[in-house]
């Protein structure tokens, strides 16, 4: 599964105490690394409830290299952490499989990792999972880490569901709604509970790129904000600087069927829901007036459904760094 992600720089070979990167082979001239990791969280005991293992790799994948491309960079190989109290050998390739899996989605090379069984300290049929990616960007390139500016538009990419984010309140919902895994799912025809919520993170590294190299960088991008915790509220903000606002508009997308059951069983109000969960927006953009066509072309060549949900603007003393108008359309 490892040799299926090898890429120039790195045979994604397995075996030796480290992985080598090769980033002369990769075609940089002048880079600088950029590096991030992360994990899966609670959903990981939706997963083992529902005894559906393969796309948590991909979710780990995925909540590393989405943030890796916000300043511009490619990912290039990728690290995992498997932690078990007794191995269950088709689990662990369940796993290491949909690792693989993102990693061809995001090109990058599954290089190394680490399978740790800890006996007493994880009960039978637990694990956890972490991920680790770097990747590389030329000098020349790197995204202001505060690049958006009033004026400009931001654009949304369609998340595939939940993502891997609000999950201790996801089963708290599921919990309080009487429901099972293997129950039919209320908000997805043809789907158990379980599967429907397990819906892998999308992985946005090809079109983040796509658009940065058809708008000239940041001369038509001011930035990128991965929607993870947080949400709607305190993720974009981290693309601006203190002075700008950003003011959504949460009609101009439609709040997908789960996230509707997510708030009605749990009479969870927008406000909350726009602070833990994506809300059906897993990338936000924000681009240069004169460059919003392009980059969402670029995006929706690149296969993203996108929407224009917003706009940076300046921030009076004492006001939010995010508005969102149209609240009362989510209940």
């Amino acid at each position: 599964m490892a040799a299926a992600t090898a890429r120039p720089g790195a045979d994604a070979a397995l075996g030796g105490f480290g992985g080598l990167f090769d980033l002369k082979a990769a075609g940089f001239e002048d880079p600088v690394l950029v590096a991030a990791t992360d994990g899966v969280g609670t959903k990981l005991a939706v997963a083992t409830a529902a005894g559906l293992h393969r796309g948590v790799g991909i979710d780990l994948v995925a909540m590393c290299v989405n943030d890796l491309v916000v300043p511009g960079a490619e990912p290039l190989f990728f690290l995992d952490y498997f932690a078990t109290g007794r191995l269950a050998p088709e689990i662990g390739a369940d796993v290491v499989a949909g690792i693989a899996d993102g990693c061809a989605m995001a090109g990058c090379a599954l290089i190394g990792g680490e399978t740790a069984e800890m006996p007493g300290l994880y009960r039978d049929g637990d694990y956890d999972v972490a991920g680790f990616a770097v990747g590389a960007v030329e000098r020349t390139k790197i995204l202001p880490a505060k690049g958006g500016q009033p004026g400009d538009i931001a654009l949304g990419m369609a998340s595939a569901g939940v993502h891997s984010n609000g999950f201790s309140l996801v089963r708290r919902v599921v919990e309080g709604s009487r429901l099972t895994y293997d129950d039919p799912a209320p908000f997805a025809s043809g789907l158990k509970l379980g599967e429907a919520l397990l819906t892998p993170t999308r992985i946005y590294v090809k079109a983040c790129l796509a658009a940065l190299e058809a708008a000239g960088g940041a001369d038509g991008v001011g930035g990128f904000a991965h929607i993870t915790g947080g949400g709607l509220i305190e993720n974009p903000p981290r693309a601006f600087g203190d002075d700008v606002a950003l003011h959504l508009d949460v009609t101009s997308w439609t709040l997908p069927p789960v996230f509707r059951w997510l708030a009605e069983t749990g009479g969870i109000e927008p406000m909350e829901m726009a602070r833990t969960f994506n809300c059906g927006i897993g990338m936000v953009v924000f681009v240069r007036p004169d460059a919003a066509d392009t980059v969402s072309a670029a995006l929706e060549a690149a296969g993203e459904t996108v929407f224009e949900i917003g706009t940076l603007g300046e921030r009076a003393p004492g006001a939010p760094s995010v508005t969102l108008d149209g609240l009362s359309s989510w209940t």
